[in-house]
């Protein structure tokens, strides 16, 4: 598997957390055709352990390529998800990097349309919206992963919420 995605993540991070200029074009990481696409991605940094460290993304593109979106949410991945505190230079080490590019979401009817081990669940309703990616440890049932993402859109009644899904194409560090 390519893992220029996740190779591209944490020269980022390590890079922002020596203090040194980012990466201004993925190619200048890793060269890959796949960089010119714009995309949509998550970037994800767990503990060795498995406990998340941090992650944020973009449901739709934000950036002119995909180097420049997994760049921006590798930044924020790593200083600005609010559940935890910026990131160290001495927490490098100990941590692995997923990122996760997203398919173009499509509405779905209901929730016999979701398998939570192949696609992410968006749910919404008015301005409130959830995201969950899928094949989650510990999220076995698409009532699970439509239940999470509610709560974390601070939806506690599924009435009337509007459902979509993606998939993903998954790079990880070994």
């Amino acid at each position: 598997m390519n893992n220029a995605p996740v190779k591209l993540a944490r020269e980022t991070v390590k890079r922002l957390l020596e203090g040194r200029p980012l990466p201004e074009d993925g190619n200048e990481v890793i060269a890959s055709p796949l960089w010119k696409e714009q995309r949509a991605c998550f970037v994800s940094i767990k503990k060795k352990n498995g406990e998340l460290r941090g992650c944020i993304g973009t449901l739709s593109p934000f950036h002119a390529s995909l180097d420049m979106e997994i760049i921006a949410n590798a930044v924020s991945s790593s200083t600005r998800d609010p559940r935890f505190p910026p990131m160290t230079k001495d927490e490098l080490d100990g941590v692995i990097f997923s990122v996760d590019v997203l398919s173009e979401p499509e509405t779905i009817k209901g929730i016999e349309q979701l398998d939570p081990k192949k696609y992410g669940v968006i749910v919404s309703k008015g301005y409130r919206r959830g995201v969950l990616l899928p094949d989650l440890e510990g999220v076995d049932t698409s009532e699970q992963q439509v239940q999470i993402a509610a709560m974390k859109a601070g939806l506690y009644d599924l009435d009337g919420i509007m459902l979509e899904r993606f998939t993903v194409e998954r790079y990880k560090e070994l």
